[in-house]
C-alpha cells in the first residue's frame, strides 16, 4: 500500500465530528469521501472537514478508490453496513459495538477472514497514555500480582444533551453496550482473556423525556437494561466488579479514576477508559498519598488513532492493535452479562483473542506532533 490509507465514511451522525476532526493529525490515513441515509448531513460533514466527495451509500462501498470503510453508523446497522463493506473487497473500521449480537460479530469476523481484509473497531482510548500508563505499571508488577479490580461508570443517560437519544436505550444500547466497551476493553487488554461472568440487570428507568434539540420533550420507551451489574473472573485469576448504568444520581466514587486496581504490594488508580488522557496513579502498601504513573506514552491522541494503527499495520503486515477480534472478545463478554442475567447462571466466553501489543511511542502522529 503506497500513500495514505483512502477511507470513506458511512454515517455522518453526533459521533463523526469525532473522526472527522482528529483524522487529519495522521498522515498515514485520508477520508475521502463521506455518505449517510441523510444526504445532507453527509454535505454539512463534507462541507465543514473539506471532504471531497459525497456519495451514496452503494456508491460509497462500491467506489474502488476507497480502500476502507470507516462504520458510524447506529449500533444496529453496524454489522450491515460492515458485511456490505467486507463484501465490495473494504477493510473495515467500525463504532463499538462490533455487533449487537455474537451471531452478527461472528458473521463479521467469518466474512473478512474469507475475503482477506481486516476489521478494526472502537474503542481505540486504550492505544492512549491514561490506559497505556496503566497497563505498563500492571505489566511491570508496580503493585504487585493484580488480585481485584471495580469498573463503575453511573449516570443518568444521554436524553438529557443528545439531540437523537432514542438509540441508546434500543437493543444494541443501554450502559453495558454504549459504555462498557471502554471498560471492558481496558480490562482486556490489562488481565487477558475472561474465565467466566455473572450479572444482574434492570430496567430502572422505563420512560425518558428528551432534553434538548428538535425533539425536545418527547418520550422514549426503554427498551434494555439501563442498570447492569456483574462479577467477571479472568484467567488469569484476577476477579472484579463491574457496573454500568444510566439509572443513578452522585456516584460517590471518584469519577477521575472509575476503574481500580487491587494487587499484593499496593493500588492502582485507572483514569476514565472513555478518554485518551490522564494520569494513573498508584498507592503502595507502606505509602501514606497517591503517587502519578511515569508517562511513557504519547499525549494528545484523538479518535482515529486506532485506524492510524491499522493503517500502518496494513503496510508492515503486523496485527493491529484495535482488532476486530478484541472487539468480539468484548461483545461476547457484554452479551455474557445478558445471558447471565437472564439465566441467574455463570456465562464462559469462547472468544479468542490476543492482548494487543503495547503502544509504540510517536507511530502515528504527524510531524509537527512529535
Amino acid at each position: 500500500m503506497s500513500g495514505p490509507l483512502r477511507i470513506g465514511v458511512v454515517g455522518c451522525g453526533a459521533i463523526s465530528g469525532a473522526y472527522f476532526s482528529p483524522t487529519r493529525r495522521f498522515p498515514g490515513i485520508q477520508i475521502v469521501a463521506a455518505a449517510d441515509l441523510n444526504p445532507a448531513a453527509a454535505q454539512a460533514k463534507a462541507n465543514e472537514f473539506s471532504v471531497p466527495r459525497v456519495l451514496t451509500v452503494d456508491a460509497l462501498l462500491h467506489d474502488h478508490d476507497i480502500q476502507l470503510v470507516l462504520n458510524l453508523t447506529v449500533p444496529a446497522a453496524h454489522a450491515s453496513v460492515s458485511l456490505a463493506a467486507i463484501a465490495a473487497g473494504k477493510h473495515v473500521y467500525s463504532e463499538k459495538p462490533l455487533g449487537i449480537t455474537r451471531e452478527e460479530g461472528a458473521r463479521i469476523l467469518h466474512a473478512a477472514q474469507s475475503q482477506q481484509v481486516r476489521i478494526g473497531a472502537a474503542p481505540d482510548t486504550f492505544l492512549g497514555w491514561g490506559l497505556q500508563s496503566s497497563r505498563k505499571a500492571i505489566d511491570d508488577g508496580l503493585i504487585g500480582h493484580p488480585v481485584a479490580f471495580t469498573a463503575f461508570m453511573m449516570g443518568r443517560g444521554h436524553e438529557s444533551w443528545h439531540p437523537n437519544p432514542q438509540f441508546y436505550y434500543e437493543p444494541g444500547g443501554g450502559p453495558m453496550f454504549d459504555m462498557g466497551p471502554y471498560y471492558l476493553t481496558a480490562l482486556l487488554t490489562f488481565f487477558g482473556p475472561v474465565r467466566r461472568v455473572t450479572g444482574a440487570a434492570s430496567v430502572a428507568v422505563p420512560q425518558r423525556r428528551i432534553a434538548s434539540g428538535p425533539k425536545k420533550g418527547q418520550t422514549i420507551a426503554v427498551r434494555t437494561p439501563d442498570h447492569m451489574c456483574g462479577t467477571i473472573e479472568f484467567r488469569n485469576g484476577v476477579v472484579g466488579t463491574i457496573i454500568q448504568s444510566f439509572a443513578t444520581w452522585h456516584p460517590t466514587y471518584d469519577e477521575r479514576w472509575p476503574i481500580t486496581v487491587y494487587g499484593t504490594d499496593g493500588t492502582l488508580r485507572v483514569p476514565d477508559p472513555n478518554r485518551f488522557d490522564g494520569p494513573a496513579q498508584f498507592r503502595l502498601a507502606a505509602d501514606t498519598d497517591w503517587t502519578d504513573v511515569p508517562v511513557s506514552f504519547v499525549k494528545g491522541y484523538e479518535r482515529g488513532v486506532g485506524l492510524a494503527d491499522m493503517a500502518d499495520a496494513l503496510r508492515s503486515g503486523r496485527p493491529h492493535r484495535a482488532s476486530g477480534e478484541l472487539a468480539f472478545a468484548v461483545l461476547d463478554t457484554m452479551a455474557g452479562f445478558f445471558d447471565a442475567a437472564s439465566s441467574g447462571t455463570a456465562y464462559e466466553p469462547t472468544a479468542a483473542f490476543e492482548r494487543p501489543a503495547p503502544m509504540a511511542r510517536d507511530l502515528c502522529l504527524a510531524n509537527e506532533d512529535r
